[in-house]
């Protein structure tokens, strides 16, 4: 069993749906056909969340016979990955879905028509400008990370020949606009905040600097701005797509699907013919469009108000994911744990993100409308974090901890203050940031050592608490206050806030002896 084999025809659809394989519905040869004649959307960031979200979601929205357009893949950043992953299997993946069950999905995506090296070192750039000055396309998107939205001077320099994406991105507008001023929506769906306005950032910085010395006409830079033609939507995307696993591998070499192999590039991008991912997702869009999209609502995603957008995105940010997967970072790290799965069957640490979500953050969440609230927190408890195939780790999420703390809890207590709510009800977020204190010690429940996460303030928070010893009751506990007032950590100094004395005596618990974590843990969860 081969994806090339699909194109080719000579396969056995019988065989292939009877071991669970969903195959398209559609004609793939007609939509390669009329797509690049026609193209309507263009993404770049030809990694595994593209092959394994936006990509599958319009493969679904292809079958059910309702439109008749693929996406065409750029890669700005990693030239391997549409060598090794996309041009030996015609641009074909497998998406397998792995369920909270242990059972897995299987589906392949055809929606890919092309796969091109965003770059003009290679004769696909010229694709590109022809694609971009079409009046048929309706979009491009971007799944390259946050970092590949950043710029600098020395690129800015480079002319109409940049490097980084945002420069190669503002260098294809440039010939839509050459083509006629044509309209285009430039849509984000990366995991950041307010990720429209990066990406608009990172392209008026490059025009404003061609428009500046001469390379490009003060029109252009109006063209851009000019709404009727050119939107940059906000978007909230949320799905985990890790490596290639080595179950999933297994798995499907048992079914006799060849395509299984590892690909790893010299720039360390782990990708494969096959893409796994969790069963759960989301893709909330701002519906500011300029030249038509692609129904992607046809296959999952939602519509709406850049306003709505927001909410969501802080819905998930500060109540129903963010925060519980900090709480349990911080404390499975010190109760020995590994794997976030093994973490949700220890029934404290299950109980305590649990009534973190349900109880205490709750009630400051405004319902967006689109996503139920509690839908989503049960959706995370209950099928995303438990999913034995998820092999994420608290120590991963445990990362730049500091940088996390001021938006996932900070957030939360400014709005308990400004809303006047009974601070009473807050036991556990409390109990988090207490652990904190305890974490930076880098000493586990048992007293052995662990490493703590990188993060850019660790050697500084933990000088702080460095004077605290474990066991020792009667100790100076000043370092506490000077932790505890720090509102580039916390969002908040926390005794102005009315929570100081509070967290401390819960770290004075945390810092008990052998044990005390566990033991803390527990009282206040089942307290609660």
């Amino acid at each position: 069993m081969k994806l090339n084999d699909i194109i080719s025809g000579k396969f056995d659809a019988a065989e292939w749906e009877a071991k669970g394989y969903q195959l398209p519905k559609f004609d793939i040869k007609a939509l390669r056909e009329k797509t690049a004649k026609e193209p309507t959307w263009v993404h770049f960031g030809g990694g595994n969340i593209f092959r394994a979200f936006p990509a599958a979601i319009l493969n679904d929205a292809l079958n059910t016979g309702k439109y008749d357009r693929g996406v065409i893949v750029a890669e700005t950043f990693d030239f391997e990955v549409i060598d090794k992953a996309y041009a030996p299997y015609n641009n074909l993946s497998l998406l397998v879905s792995l369920q909270s069950t242990g059972t897995i999905e299987k589906k392949v995506i055809a929606s890919v028509t092309e796969a091109l090296k965003a770059d003009s070192q290679f004769t696909d750039w010229q694709r590109l400008i022809d694609i971009f000055s079409n009046p048929s396309l309706q979009m491009i998107s971007f799944t390259i990370t946050e970092k590949g939205y950043s710029y600098n001077d020395a690129d800015l320099a480079r002319g109409l020949k940049p490097v980084f994406a945002m420069g190669k991105v503002c260098a294809l507008l440039l010939e839509r606009f050459k083509a006629g001023k044509l309209p285009l929506t430039v849509q984000s769906m990366d995991n950041c905040s307010h990720n429209g306005d990066k990406v608009k950032a990172g392209v008026f910085a490059y025009a404003e600097k061609w428009v500046a010395d001469g390379l490009a006409p003060a029109e252009f830079l109006a063209y851009l701005k000019d709404e009727t033609k050119i939107t940059f939507p906000w978007s909230m995307i949320d799905k985990i797509t890790p490596r290639p696993h080595e179950k999933v591998k297994e798995m499907l070499a048992k079914d006799g699907f060849d395509d299984n192999n590892y690909i790893e590039t010299e720039k360390h991008t782990f990708t494969a013919p096959f893409v796994n991912a969790e069963e759960v997702q989301y893709l909330v869009i701002e519906d500011h469009y300029t030249n038509g999209r692609p129904p992607l609502d046809l296959g999952g995603a939602l519509y709406t108000t850049r306003e709505t957008v927001d909410k969501v995105e802080t819905m998930k940010v500060t109540t129903c994911l963010n925060p519980l997967h900090t709480a349990m970072s911080i404390y499975g790290c010190m109760l020995d744990y590994t794997l976030i799965s093994a973490e949700m069957k220890d029934d404290d640490l299950r109980a305590f993100i649990q009534k973190i979500g349900y109880i205490e953050a709750m009630p400051v969440v405004v319902d967006p409308g689109v996503l139920n609230p509690y839908e989503f927190i049960g959706a995370v408890i209950n099928r995303r974090l438990p999913n034995p195939f998820m092999p994420d780790a608290p120590q991963r999420i445990a990362s730049d901890t500091s940088q996390k703390l001021p938006i996932r809890f900070g957030e939360t207590l400014k709005k308990y203050i400004a809303r006047g709510l009974d601070k009473s009800n807050l036991v556990l977020i409390p109990l988090t940031l207490a652990g904190y204190a305890r974490y930076l010690k880098g000493l586990k429940d048992d007293l052995t050592t662990f490493e703590p996460s990188p993060d850019p303030m660790l050697a500084e928070l933990q000088a702080i608490v460095a004077p605290l010893e474990i066991g020792k009751p009667d100790q100076d506990w000043s370092p506490l206050k000077t932790l505890y007032s720090r509102k580039d950590v916390f969002g908040l100094d926390l005794y102005e806030a009315g929570l100081g004395e509070q967290i401390e005596g819960m770290v004075k618990e945390l810092y008990a002896g052998k044990g005390a974590v566990r033991a803390t843990l527990h009282k206040y969860v089942s307290a609660r």
